[in-house]
């Protein structure tokens, strides 16, 4: 039989001896092994068989099932408030750039003439953004 700690005693481990590696957290981001665009994308292959075989299996649901609402909730609560508005602060400059070509579509679309309010014209105009933001993202 294998020797292993018991599950309390790592996790404790792991928490305490962890949160001293933030000078190797970023070291690691900073000096990878490999460059992270290339091995990510040479392993699509991969990744693509991984997710077609979970699909398979169900195991997203089962997980989403063995966590439940309180699971997610707890750690959505005990981390993402007080890391929110830093990471939307953050995350400015690349909100701006991923959607700057997408508001430059909805601009160039001419817009048939708006009709009263709940009149079905007005979904025409709907349907000429959705067609024009389609079109770029897939080319056709």
């Amino acid at each position: 039989m294998a020797a292993v700690r018991d599950p309390r005693s790592s996790a404790e481990k792991w928490a305490r001896v962890t949160q001293g590696r933030t000078q190797d957290y970023q070291n690691g981001i900073q000096n990878p092994r490999a460059p992270w665009a290339a091995s990510a994308a040479a392993a699509e292959d991969r990744y693509k068989a991984g997710v077609t075989e979970a699909a398979a299996q169900g195991r997203f649901g089962k997980g989403v099932k063995a966590a439940g609402d309180a699971a997610w909730q707890a750690g959505a609560l005990n981390k993402g408030p007080a890391r929110f508005a830093e990471g939307v602060a953050i995350g400015q400059p690349a909100y701006e750039q991923g959607f700057a070509p997408f508001a430059d579509v909805i601009r160039s679309v001419n817009l048939p003439p708006r009709g009263p309010k709940g009149d079905p014209r007005n979904l025409a105009r709907v349907a000429a953004i959705t067609t024009a933001l389609r079109q770029r993202k897939t080319g056709k």
